[in-house]
């Protein structure tokens, strides 16, 4: 069988990824224990040297601020990451350093649980600040 061109997989770099999506609304309780989390089964981004496709489920917990990440704006920054060639280590890491910056949140946790490629599953997970709570579970990243 004749190999197929890496040409055919359009791959981009980190530049890509739309930060400029990014909005935050006012949180009316921001003196509040309040605790948010958003989860996807829908996040993908791509293998920097193959090009071929990560599929990951994606949660992000955080203690708000003054404001919350709109969610609109929040899927379409999670979607740019589509075509964007990107280690899976680095996917949380990026995330949490966007939102970070855009909420300035008390703390805030994002774990992915990438579906299994090559016989590995990846689990990753991010904190700010270093000493933020775990996620609920035992911290072993096993798929709740």
């Amino acid at each position: 069988m004749e190999k197929k061109s890496q040409s055919l997989l359009e791959v981009h770099d980190p530049s890509a990824i739309a930060t400029s999506e990014l909005e935050r609304i006012p949180f009316e309780y921001p003196e509040s224990a309040t605790d948010v989390s958003y989860e996807t089964e829908e996040f993908t981004s791509v293998c920097p040297w193959s090009g071929l496709p990560d599929f990951a489920r994606l949660s992000i917990t955080y203690r708000p601020g003054a404001h919350l990440v709109e969610l609109k704006s929040l899927k379409y920054y999670l979607t740019s990451f589509r075509n964007v060639g990107i280690l899976q280590e680095h996917v949380v890491n990026r995330v949490l350093e966007d939102l970070v910056a855009l909420l300035s949140p008390a703390w805030m946790t994002v774990e992915a649980w990438f579906n299994e490629r090559g016989g590995l599953r990846t689990y990753v997970m991010a904190k700010h600040p270093s000493s933020a709570p775990l996620p609920e579970g035992d911290g072993s990243g096993a798929r709740p």
